[in-house]
């Protein structure tokens, strides 16, 4: 071979050179991006009938959606926008946005938007925005909103308000509302139950029954001017507090009267002996034949403490609603009253007072 072919041919080899190392340099970006993609299968629409009959087939699961559209259950690994299922959304992983299905949304991770389920919403770590569910919300812990029908049960700590038929659960939280039973540690604003609180601290339980770890539990024994007896449970804080109340009227000779009493009342501390109990109460007495006796009153009672032992009294103002003339007789001066048909409506000042005793002793008893 000459000298001027191989010259020539060496040059052509250098020219090669970069271009081929380019070539593979390329290939293997180009094989390195779509390896990541594989990693991170991204999809904006997902659409399916139930998994693994959908556009992402059965990698349905390795997939992050913007939105997804089940007839009957989707599954994917993230949302990012909105997924809607007929029945049921399954989310590997986590979610954002919205998410809305017939029975029951499952988030393994995290949910950071808007959760509504007919049934039941589970995420088993946080959750930052609303869960509504008209049977039941479980997650980890929770800074937003939950609603249910039944019951929202929170591992950890709750956010602003859950709000449930039967049962709130967490463990520190700022306002539970529910219809029988809150149960919490540390409550930051108000808890609003239709029976029972249960917490380790909550200033301002508003129940019929609340159990408050450092509050006040008390049993009383109190007579009003119609001589009914009541024999009384007072629980709650420092500054709110619960009655339910059973007793017999002693005025009644007519037929025996039986007293069921419940209501809510505040605390106003002035010193550690003397505070004021300013009440509100609804009482219904029965003889168990015809006719209703139901009574409501604001009461304001001067009471001063010594020890465990607490002395109350004061004025009432009460509202009377009668059936059928029943138990009309024990009260006689009215400052207001109306009849219609066999309902009698009347408004009268009374007075109470009694005595109680603090179930938890002397060391409940002495301001904050």
């Amino acid at each position: 071979m000459c000298k001027r072919e191989l010259i020539k041919r060496y040059s052509i080899n250098q020219a090669i050179k970069p271009l081929a190392k380019f070539s593979i340099l390329l290939l293997a970006c180009c094989f390195n991006l779509a390896s990541m993609a594989q990693d991170t299968k991204k999809s904006n629409v997902h659409i399916g009938f139930i998994y693994p009959i959908s556009s992402n087939g059965s990698k349905a699961g390795e997939y992050t959606n913007k939105f997804s559209l089940h007839a009957i259950a989707g599954l994917s690994k993230n949302e990012t926008g909105v997924a809607l299922a007929g029945f049921s959304n399954i989310i590997k992983d986590s979610a954002k946005g919205f998410q809305a299905a017939g029975f029951s949304n499952h988030i393994r991770n995290a949910s950071r938007g808007v959760q509504l389920a007919g049934f039941f919403n589970h995420v088993k770590n946080n959750v930052q925005g609303f869960q509504g569910a008209g049977y039941l919300n479980i997650s980890g812990s929770a800074t937003g909103v939950q609603s249910a029908g039944f019951a929202n049960i929170v591992k950890g700590n709750a956010g602003s308000l859950q709000i449930a038929g039967f049962l709130n659960k967490s463990a520190n939280v700022n306002t539970q509302i529910v219809g029988f039973l809150n149960i919490a540690k540390k409550v930051r604003g108000v808890q609003v139950s239709g029976f029972m609180n249960i917490a380790d601290s909550s200033e301002y339980p508003i129940g019929i029954i609340n159990i408050i770890k450092n509050g006040e539990q008390t049993i009383s024994i109190s007579v009003d001017e119609t001589l009914t007896t009541l024999v009384s449970f007072r629980s709650g804080s420092k500054k709110m507090y619960g009655i339910l109340g059973i007793g017999y009227n002693l005025n009644y000779s007519k037929q025996h009267l039986y007293a069921l009493e419940m209501g809510i009342g505040a605390h106003f501390r002035f010193s550690k002996q003397l505070r004021i109990n300013t009440e509100l109460t609804g009482m219904h007495l029965d003889d168990f034949k015809d006719g209703d006796y139901f009574r409501g009153s604001l009461r304001i009672m001067p009471a001063v403490k010594m020890g465990a032992i607490e002395l109350f009294a004061g004025p009432t103002f009460n509202y009377v609603n009668i059936s059928e003339g029943k138990a009309n007789n024990l009260t006689k001066h009215y400052v207001w009253d109306k009849t219609s048909g066999n309902n009698f409506y009347g408004l009268y000042f009374g007075f109470t007072g009694g005595i109680q005793v603090n179930l938890k002793g002397t060391k409940n008893t002495s301001a904050k």
